[in-house]
């Protein structure tokens, strides 16, 4: 979400994030994660909310310009620990499936050469 003030409205946080602002906290999904201090008439101070949910924030305060990131793997607001579907040729060229591994601990390496 690109922002050119870190006071937003409640909607536009809304729209641009996804997260809904709820009594019990900032809710996307299932998934809500507590505040401790909600946002109050209707507006939302960005920095003060992606301290509180763990979300990328980076700005340029000179050109008035911020960018606030989605939730993030080191983050605490991941929606869920379960990997997408792969499906990859092993190096018998038979298909593998990552999902054909669910309930085993996996550790998964990538590498690229460029």
């Amino acid at each position: 979400m690109i922002l050119d003030s870190l006071d937003v409205s409640q909607d536009a946080f809304e729209t641009g994030t996804g997260w809904e602002i709820k009594p019990e906290g900032a809710c996307k999904g299932d998934v809500c994660i507590p505040l401790p201090s909600p946002p109050e008439a209707g507006r939302v101070d960005v920095e003060s909310i992606a301290d509180q949910m763990g979300l990328p924030l980076v700005g340029d305060p000179e050109r008035s310009v911020w960018a606030l990131g989605p939730e993030s793997v080191g983050a605490r607001t991941l929606l869920s620990a379960q990997a997408p579907e792969l499906r990859l040729p092993d190096l018998n060229g038979n298909q593998f499936t990552l999902s054909s591994l669910r309930g085993s601990k996996v550790v998964m390496v990538a590498w690229s050469p460029y």
